[in-house]
C-alpha cells in the first residue's frame, strides 16, 4: 500500500499505470442485462458499501437508514461533497485543454445552482448570502487541491458517476455509484473515489479501503478482471490511499460480505437492531431516537425489509471514520 502527498504544479498522473488517451471500449462498458431482462427476472436483495458500513458501524443506524428510511436533511458538509463531485463529474466533459483550475471554478457555481433548484433544502442551509459565500470559498479550496494531486488534462475517463452491479451466487446483489473508472490501454482498470472529509488515520485505512475492494469485488465479478489500482483521494487533505488489489483479496471479501448479510438477516429475524456506541455517535443524525441516549426508536414496519432502496446518485454521507471536526 502507498499512500503520499503529491503537490507539483502541473502533477504527474496519480500512480504508475498510464490511463488516459485511448481507452478500452469493451472494458468500458458494464456488464448488465437489458432493461427487459432485469425486470423479468425476480429480484433479490441488495447491499451496497455504504450500507454495509452503516451496519458494521451501527445495526440500529442501519436498520433506520434501510428499514425505517427515515430522512436524514442535508448539511453544509454533506452538500459540499456533492457540489465536488458534480464539478469533477462535470469537468471531464469539457475537451482535455479545457480542464483548468478557473474552469472548475465555474462549473462550481453552475453546479450549485442547478442543485440548489433541485433541491431546496440545499440553499435553505444559509442564513444569509456572506454564509453561502464562505461555504462555497471550501468548496473552491477542495477543487483547486484536487489539481495539486492530478492534471484531468491528462486523463480521459472510462466512465464516470458508473452504476455498477452484480448478483453473488447467494442472490445477494452488490451495487453502488463509482465516481471514476480509468481503462488503461492494456485494460488495466484503475478504481477512484474522491473524499471531502478528513484523511482516516493509519488505524482506520483498512475500514476506508472496504468501499474500494467492494466495488472491486463488483468490477471483477462483472469484467473478469482484477482491478490493478485503488485510489482513494482525500482532496480537502491533498493525501491520496493507494491499494493493490489480488484476487485473495476480493475473494475474502465477498467472504465479508457474505457474513455480514447473514448478520443483517439475523438481526432482521429477531428484530434486534443493537446500537453499538462510538464517538462517531456526535455526528447521528438520529441521536434523539438511539435508547443509548434516552431516546425511542420507531416501531418496526410490519414488512420489514432488509434490502435497500435503490443508491442515491450520491452517497453524500460522512465517512463512518471520518467525520468533520
Amino acid at each position: 500500500m502507498l499512500r503520499g502527498v503529491l503537490a507539483l504544479q502541473i502533477p504527474p498522473n496519480v500512480g504508475a499505470v498510464p490511463y488516459g488517451d485511448a481507452v478500452d471500449e469493451i472494458a468500458a462498458a458494464v456488464d448488465t442485462l437489458p432493461a427487459a431482462a432485469q425486470e423479468a427476472k425476480p429480484r433479490g436483495p441488495a447491499l451496497s458499501p455504504s450500507r454495509a458500513a452503516d451496519f458494521m458501524t451501527c445495526p440500529l443506524l442501519y436498520r433506520f437508514r434501510v428499514i425505517d428510511r427515515l430522512p436524514e436533511p442535508p448539511t453544509t458538509a454533506t452538500a459540499r461533497g456533492t457540489l465536488v463531485h458534480a464539478a469533477l463529474e462535470r469537468l471531464y466533459d469539457l475537451p482535455a485543454a479545457g480542464r483548468t483550475p478557473e474552469a472548475a471554478r465555474g462549473l462550481l457555481a453552475t453546479e450549485w445552482d442547478r442543485l440548489a433548484a433541485e433541491e431546496p433544502d440545499l440553499a435553505a442551509l444559509f442564513e444569509n448570502e456572506a454564509e453561502r459565500a464562505d461555504w462555497l470559498a471550501s468548496a473552491t479550496a477542495i477543487v483547486d487541491a484536487y489539481f495539486t494531486l492530478e492534471d484531468p488534462r491528462r486523463l480521459e475517463p472510462a466512465e464516470r458517476e458508473a452504476y455498477v452491479e452484480t448478483t453473488l451466487e447467494s442472490g445477494l446483489r452488490l451495487r453502488g455509484y463509482i465516481d471514476r473508472l480509468d481503462v488503461a490501454p492494456s485494460g488495466d482498470i484503475r478504481i477512484v473515489d474522491y473524499k471531502t472529509g478528513r484523511a482516516p488515520r493509519e488505524a482506520y485505512e483498512a475500514s476506508a479501503l472496504f468501499q474500494m475492494k467492494f466495488y472491486a469485488l463488483v468490477i471483477w465479478r462483472l469484467r473478469g478482471v482484477v482491478p490493478r489500482l485503488l485510489q482513494l483521494m482525500y482532496l480537502a487533505e491533498g493525501e491520496v490511499l493507494r491499494y493493490s488489489p489480488d484476487e485473495s483479496d476480493l475473494l475474502a471479501t465477498e467472504r465479508k460480505v457474505a457474513a455480514l448479510w447473514k448478520a443483517i438477516e439475523r438481526a432482521r429475524d429477531a428484530g434486534d437492531w443493537r446500537p453499538r456506541p462510538s464517538r462517531l455517535c456526535d455526528w447521528c443524525n438520529h441521536k434523539a431516537l438511539c435508547p443509548e441516549f434516552g431516546g425511542t426508536p420507531p416501531p418496526l414496519p410490519e414488512s420489514a425489509s432488509v434490502s435497500e432502496a435503490l443508491p442515491s446518485h450520491q452517497e453524500a454521507i460522512p465517512e463512518p471514520s471520518l467525520p468533520e471536526p
